[in-house]
Formats: C-alpha cells, sequence, structure tokens
C-alpha cells in the first residue's frame, strides 16, 4: 500500500473521460494509499510522472461545479498532507475569436492577464438596476513554480513544436479499447457555426444532419496543414468558471470580446483560492448549442498529455522545496471564528446559515445562523476543513419594524430579491 505522505503532485478531474486520460498518461502505477483521513470520499489512483509522486482525484458521478472541486480538493489535502502543487485537468468549452484560433482537440492553459489570475468567475457579481452585471471578486493565480514551467514549455514548443499528438497515438495503440472514444475525430467534425445558429434543444438528430455543412451558416477557417504549425495548438490566457454549463454562442463572443476569455468550464473557480493550482484544458466543443461528445475523448487526453509535459520539466527538488499546500493556505491554525453564513434572511429567523470562513483558514468552521437571531458558530480550522452549516437563528422576540425587499448575495454569487 502507498504511503500518502510521498504524493507531492494533486491531479484532479471533473468527469471519468478525463480520470482514464490522465491515468493512461502515467508512468507507473502504485498501490492504493494505506489510509485515507477520516471522511475522505474521494477516489485515487496514485503513481508517477517521471520522478513526481502523483495523486490522482475524480469528483463524484454526477457531481460538477465549483463547490464539488473544492470539496475534492479539500479531502485531498487533508490525507495527502505533502502534497506542492495542484493541477485541474480536463475538458472545455472554447472561445474562438479573430484573435485566438481556437479549434477542436486545442489546449487552453490559464495565465494571468490583464490583472486578473488566470480564472475569471463569471457568474460572482452584483446587479445594479439600470447597469450592466459586474463581475466582482479576485481568484489567485497559479503558483509561480508551474508558472515558470509553463514558460520553459512555452519557449520549446515554439522553438521545436510538442508530441502531444504522437503521444495519444501511442497510448491508443497500445491500449485499442480506447481508440474508439479517444482518438482524434476527423477533421470534418470540427464545424464553428455562426453564433446566431442555434441546434433545436429538443432534438436527437446530430449536429451534422440537422445543422450541416451548409457555408453560411458555418465560419470559414483555413485548414492547419503547414508543417510547423502545431495541432492540437496551445493558448494561454484567461478561464471562465461558473456554475453553469456555457451554451450561448452569443454570450460566449460577448465575454470574449469584453474579457479576452479563451474558455469555459466548471469547477476552477472553486479551486483557485484554497488549492492553488494551474487549469488545463482541453477544446471539446465550442460552448453553443452544437454541443456533442465525439470530441471529449481526445480533448481530455490533450490536456492530460500537456499536463505530463509540464510536470517532466519540474525538477522535484523545485517541489519538495515549495510549502504543502495545506500549510500554507491554512497557515495561522484557524484560529478564527466561523463567518456569518449565506442563510437567506426571513421574519422567522430560522433558516440555516451557509458554511462560514476561519479568518485563517479556508472552509473553516460553521457560520452563524442568520435572521433577528443568531445561530452557533463554531471556530475556522486551518487548513481546507470543510465547516458544516450554520445553527439555526433564534425566532424573533417581536415582529421586525420594517418589510422592505432584501438584496442578498449569496454564496454562489447568484443574487436574490425576496419581499
Amino acid at each position: 500500500m502507498a504511503n500518502p505522505n510521498d504524493y507531492t503532485v494533486g491531479w484532479i478531474c471533473a468527469i471519468v473521460t478525463e480520470f482514464v486520460a490522465a491515468q493512461n498518461l502515467l508512468d507507473e502505477k502504485h498501490d492504493l494509499p494505506m489510509h485515507v483521513s477520516r471522511g475522505d470520499d474521494n477516489s485515487y489512483t496514485l503513481g508517477k510522472i517521471g520522478r513526481h509522486n502523483v495523486a490522482l482525484a475524480v469528483l463524484p458521478d454526477g457531481e460538477y461545479g465549483t463547490t464539488a472541486a473544492a470539496t475534492v480538493a479539500a479531502n485531498m489535502l487533508r490525507t495527502f498532507r505533502n502534497i506542492r502543487i495542484g493541477l485541474m485537468v480536463g475538458i472545455g468549452g472554447g472561445a474562438p475569436s479573430r484573435r485566438h484560433d481556437i479549434r477542436l482537440g486545442d489546449v487552453v492553459v490559464s495565465a494571468p492577464r490583464d490583472g486578473r489570475g488566470g480564472v475569471l468567475q463569471y457568474d460572482f457579481g452584483k446587479t445594479i438596476q439600470n447597469q450592466a452585471f459586474q463581475i466582482t471578486g479576485f481568484l489567485n493565480q497559479p503558483p509561480t513554480l508551474l508558472r515558470t514551467a509553463v514558460s520553459s514549455i512555452r519557449a520549446q514548443y515554439e522553438n521545436e513544436g510538442h508530441q502531444l499528438d504522437q503521444t495519444i497515438k501511442r497510448i491508443v495503440t497500445q491500449n485499442p479499447r480506447l481508440r474508439k472514444k479517444y482518438q482524434r475525430p476527423p477533421a470534418s467534425s470540427d464545424r464553428l457555426y455562426q453564433s446566431v445558429i442555434t441546434h433545436p434543444i429538443d432534438s436527437d438528430v446530430s449536429c451534422a444532419e440537422l445543422c450541416g455543412d451548409d457555408p453560411s451558416r458555418i465560419i470559414k477557417r483555413q485548414p492547419r496543414e503547414d508543417d510547423y504549425e502545431d495541432n492540437p495548438a496551445i493558448h494561454y490566457g484567461l478561464i471562465a468558471s461558473a456554475n453553469q454549463l456555457m451554451k450561448d454562442a452569443q454570450v460566449r463572443d460577448k465575454l470574449a470580446a469584453e474579457k479576452d476569455v479563451l474558455c469555459f468550464e466548471m469547477e476552477a473557480a472553486g479551486l483557485m483560492n484554497h488549492f492553488p493550482c494551474l487549469v488545463i484544458r482541453g477544446i471539446c466543443d465550442y460552448s453553443d448549442t452544437h454541443k456533442n461528445k465525439q470530441w471529449q475523448g481526445y480533448a481530455a487526453m490533450t490536456a492530460a498529455a500537456y499536463a505530463k509535459d509540464l510536470l517532466l520539466r519540474i525538477p522535484v527538488e523545485n517541489i519538495q522545496a515549495e510549502k504543502p499546500i495545506k500549510e500554507d493556505v491554512g497557515s495561522g491554525a484557524g484560529s478564527g471564528p466561523g463567518g456569518t453564513g449565506s442563510g437567506v434572511i426571513l421574519p422567522e429567523g430560522n433558516v440555516p446559515g451557509g458554511i462560514g470562513s476561519g479568518a485563517n483558514g479556508s472552509f473553516g468552521g460553521n457560520g452563524s445562523g442568520s435572521g433577528p437571531g443568531s445561530g452557533s458558530g463554531g471556530n475556522g480550522s486551518g487548513g481546507i476543513g470543510t465547516g458544516g452549516p450554520g445553527g439555526m437563528g433564534r425566532p424573533p422576540t417581536s415582529s421586525p419594524s420594517v418589510c422592505l425587499p432584501h438584496v442578498i448575495e449569496l454564496e454562489t454569487g447568484l443574487i436574490l430579491t425576496l419581499s
């Protein structure tokens, strides 16, 4: 059985397709961990890439989004206390534009741009009357060690190109079971439709049949036939993350134009401030109504192959010199009280608060219940301990004197108006 303290790289996947791709990029596989922390429900695959011991984890089946990703990361750090760098690797929806020729199978890597850390949580902000929705908050950039490795691999690819496609061909040749789902689909299936062309939501007919190849519907792009042009291409920039699946080409284009977004996904925003990591996404669709799963396997492979190539360029001594993420994020022993929960305020005061945040820890102790009364909040714990919901607010001793609309900003970043 493997000792959890031997692992220094944490690699998180959202779905099984990504998990399978990651497993096939390991140079060797290890036994299961000899023990896990109490309450850690994650499923792990352990192994080695180069000289690095890597712990792979995947979100529970059917669970998506920032909260699920944060929970998996929290559990991983409680069991694997020596993890020093993190990777979020998988698939995403591309945001092609005139500036960025993004195609299916390409890879997008999170990189700081225009004062943002590399990931933009586009559903977190505030709505003000007669004004546009304003994105607020800030997500941390990837650790310096990973950003330095990105610069190194980016320079090498620009000079020499990469071998990602050859790596994937070798994997599917060695394991024919993967061929149907994970090999590169034909280039003819990579169609970028005009933003105003939508695929009927309730239709079971394939996009190829229903939307077709009419040139008036498709944005024409030159084939990548130059021997000195990387295919798949690697793009570096802003990744948009939210608790919603992007299937709107016009919203996609708006965010691409205004924020220079390259890719959309659903997990990274839950990790960046608590599990500092690099986000690597293989492009499997164009974030529109024409989504299908034909490119998911190959896109997962390209992202995983890039992640492996990146790790091979980081000396193991450099990773060992980093502080463990749990220690770095949770410094201060989490002595602060749990923050106020974000339960909805009602006159009865009997809605439980949300998860509080310890002053010095992340996902700290229990938040206090909202309302005229207060629930019992606990203490924040250092590192990434997951606090429970706050207690019930005590009913008020007298009725509130006013009953005006309240605007409550929920933890998801959404705005709810009550009257």
